[in-house]
């Protein structure tokens, strides 16, 4: 059998990622803008019932936590999925699941800085847009050049920020809801009710929200991408991800529970655009402006820690490739502190493009960068799936013992996820917000076939030779 760890030495990332970093990027891939922006079109869609959308994906998502988990012990090398998935599925599903991912999080990385600079206008409405794009991408650029261990501790407090905030805010949520806040009587829940009932657009709509509602959890995987750089993957990786069950239950569903409780559902995006969070929206309409500006504050943080995660992830994943050679070997280069910095230049595309979408569609480049990113990273979920279901297959096959993480209930939870995921990437086409996705994703998808037939057969005919060392002084 292949060997299951890949040496320091042949990627040349470095293992300095500790525990506690390693869980909190995972958070901070998982929780930022798609919760905190991207929720106000899904209750807009859905109203109060939204709540069952981000019920039903967390399950999808927590079994794709616990399906990477369950192969990334076994397999803490660079690549994270990217590199398992080529492991059982073969060269071709490797290929295009790593290059479908890495476009979706650039765009994904696109989406967060957007929103970054949405909240900024918040304090000054008449700041233009690319001014604190620019600012912001530069910003998480120098973070992500400096060592990981820099890294890592930066978004360890950024995400720290976020999640020790939404706490709070859920538990003031459900404070005035039952008890009220000075000056204010209890809010009570018939938010949840009196606008046209719970389901004020019908079971349909509820459907057509976990579009949306999906995209909030992607960064679920970032976690696997960690392990190449974790000081002890076997133990940090399964860690994490058993911590993201209790965090993702918390803030998207009871996060959710408490705006819809609270907020009239019809009020969130009344104008029709997404420019303003409804938790910002929900402490303006409380009347304490000072908590909506701290509150500000906060998914500011998100959007740049998601932000900063998406960029780590998006570098290592072209490192990855480049490693393999389905990406030009210059890309495959390390810094001498173990840092990709020519793949992460690749990855900055993402950041020029938002700017530019900035500057020449600002009251639609939000909702235009969720379509795009949400193709993408749907079908590399589905591809993870399949590889899981692979991987214990072959195990059992050859008498190696069962993975220490394991899915619960799978291969049963497996193909039950895999076809909610299938489920959410058929509906997208039907969806006014997201059809753009489908009819970009599908020729992507087309083009990268195709580039990996070329690439593999200009490779077959030549003559062997070993991966040039990765190793150099950027």
């Amino acid at each position: 059998m292949a060997q299951e760890t890949a040496p320091e030495q042949q990627s040349g990332l470095r293992r300095d990622l500790s525990g506690r970093q390693v869980g909190m990027i995972a958070i901070g891939g998982a929780i930022g803008t798609g919760l905190f922006l991207g929720s106000g079109l899904a209750i807009s869609i859905a109203g109060p019932a939204v709540i069952i959308a981000y019920a039903v994906a967390a399950f999808a998502a927590l079994a794709l936590a616990f399906a990477l988990a369950e192969m990334i012990v076994v397999h803490p090398e660079a690549g994270g999925f990217g590199a398992v998935v080529q492991r059982y599925l073969g060269g071709l599903p490797g290929f295009v699941s790593r290059w479908i991912y890495w476009a979706a999080q650039v765009v994904n990385i696109g989406s967060e800085v957007i929103a970054a600079g949405l909240y900024v206008q918040f304090w000054y409405p008449q700041l233009p847009l690319w001014m604190p794009v620019v600012a912001f991408s530069l910003l998480m650029l120098a973070v992500n050049f400096a060592a990981v261990r820099f890294f890592g501790e930066f978004e360890y407090w950024f995400a720290m920020i976020k999640v020790v905030t939404i706490v709070v805010f859920i538990g003031l949520g459900v404070f005035y809801i039952f008890f009220g806040l000075p000056g204010q009587e209890p809010a009570g829940v018939g938010a949840l009710t009196e606008h046209d009932g719970f389901l004020p657009n019908g079971i349909g709509a509820v459907w057509l929200a976990l579009t949306v509602v999906t995209f909030s959890y992607l960064g679920t995987e970032a976690v696997s991408i960690t392990a190449a750089e974790s000081r002890n993957p076997g133990r940090d990786v399964p860690r994490a991800a058993r911590g993201m069950v209790l965090r993702l239950a918390l803030f998207y569903v009871l996060g959710m529970l408490v705006v819809v409780s609270i907020l009239p559902w019809n009020e969130v995006s009344s104008s029709g655009e997404v420019t303003e969070s409804p938790f910002v929206r929900l402490f303006s309409m409380v009347g304490i402006p000072a908590a909506a500006g701290i509150m500000n504050f906060v998914v500011l943080t998100a959007a740049l820690s998601a932000m900063n995660t998406n960029l780590y992830i998006t570098a290592r994943m072209t490192h990855s490739l480049a490693m393999d050679g389905y990406a030009p070997r210059w890309f495959a280069k390390v810094s001498g502190n173990g840092v990709p910095r020519r793949a992460l230049v690749l990855s900055a595309a993402g950041l020029a493009l938002a700017a530019a979408l900035a500057v020449f569609a600002e009251d639609s480049a939000f909702p235009m960068l969720l379509g795009l990113a949400l193709f993408g990273a749907l079908v590399t979920w589905l591809m993870i799936f399949a590889s899981q279901l692979v991987f214990r297959r072959r195990r059992a096959a050859e008498g190696l013992p069962p993975s220490p993480v394991r899915l619960p209930g799978a291969p049963v939870t497996t193909v039950l996820a895999m076809l909610f995921v299938a489920a959410v990437l058929l509906t997208t086409p039907f969806t006014e917000q997201f059809n753009t996705a489908w009819k970009a994703g599908v020729p992507f998808v087309v083009v990268l076939c195709v580039a990996y037939y070329v690439i593999h057969r200009r490779r077959a005919a030549e003559p062997d030779s070993e991966v040039e060392s990765t190793q150099s002084s950027d």
